[in-house]
């Protein structure tokens, strides 16, 4: 087998190719693979899309899938000459997870099948009746007397805007000829700002992870005092602790990096502190549970280089306390 080639993700690609579709260009977040050319392409501000995650389980039934809606680009190109789908797998697998994607789903087989796996004609079938295709134009799920396998990888990757799913499906429609579909997903806020997490969300990420941060907290521009707009988290919140009143928690504040960081620091415990004063006050919470600490900066979850990682920056966690 030759050699792989890890194509480069999340970086701007190289010129297009001249035999390019009209008004196509590859996504800025991942390139093409070498030598493969766009035959179609589609983008929608805000779609629903969904992932599988699992086998087919029956006629046309897959029961395992990530649901999730965002800025879609749909991608299809073609690959002629001396390759195989399972080299272009290959590549983009190797290629999402060095640039840090959780793997939803992958499977590759090396021949046309039926079979029931993640990547196989049968399991694209289903996986495209929910992430529809055209009717004309693309050859993904055609075939041709020397067709071949098929394949496909899927992952997500956190980033401060949004996550970013990139899904690849690939076939061998000839033995000259592979392919490949790539859709990617950004997921983004609508606008109105964050929906505050409910108390089971809150419980989840307490039971996976011994943390969670708290969405739908909001305080008056470089000051401690939440904001009328706070009233839904704290509600939940305050729901959570009820209904794990044998828990302690340490409340967290964090901020961006601007400023100094005695000054932030400052500011993140008391951001901390009201929290804790308003769901002592206002829903009557034994104070004894809850801790409050501040380390500013410290902590960041995002860059801080962008207003967008900035504001994913500030925020304030819930954490176990044993």
């Amino acid at each position: 087998m030759r050699a792989l080639l890890v194509i480069a993700m999340l970086a701007f690609a190289g010129a297009a190719q001249a035999q390019d579709a009209a008004g196509t260009a590859d996504h800025p977040a991942v390139t093409r693979f070498p030598g493969s050319v766009i035959i179609w392409q589609d983008e929608q501000a805000y779609e629903p899309y969904a992932i599988a995650t699992g086998p087919v389980t029956g006629y046309r039934q897959i029961d395992d899938w990530r649901e999730t809606q965002g800025r879609t680009s749909r991608t299809y190109y073609e690959l002629t000459g001396d390759f195989t789908h399972g080299e272009v797998h290959a590549n983009y697998l190797m290629a999402l997870r060095a640039e840090g994607f959780e793997i939803l789903a992958e499977g590759l087989l090396s021949q046309s099948s039926q079979a029931n796996e993640i990547g196989s004609r049968k399991w694209l079938d289903v996986y495209f009746r929910r992430n529809t295709l055209p009717p004309n134009g693309i050859r993904l799920m055609q075939g041709s007397s020397t067709s071949g396998g098929s394949g496909f990888v899927a992952g997500v990757k956190a980033r401060a805007g949004g996550d970013i799913y990139i899904a690849v499906a690939t076939t061998q429609y000839a033995q000259d000829t592979v392919a490949i579909l790539i859709d990617v997903i950004e997921v983004a806020e609508l606008e109105g700002g964050r929906v505050a997490i409910d108390a089971d969300a809150i419980g989840e990420g307490i039971d996976e992870e011994g943390r969670v941060v708290l969405d739908g907290l909001f305080f008056d521009h470089d000051a401690a005092t939440l904001t009328a707009e706070s009233d839904a988290a704290l509600e939940q919140i305050a729901a959570f602790l009820n209904a794990r009143p044998d828990m302690r928690f340490h409340v967290v504040g964090h901020t961006d990096a601007t400023g100094t960081l005695s000054y932030n620091q400052t500011l993140s415990g008391r951001r901390a502190e009201a929290v804790i004063h308003a769901l002592v006050s206002r829903y009557g919470i034994d104070g004894s549970r809850l801790e409050g600490h501040g380390v500013g900066p410290l902590s960041p979850v995002f860059s801080n280089r962008t207003e967008a990682g900035r504001a994913e920056n500030r925020r304030v966690e819930l954490v176990e306390w044993p």
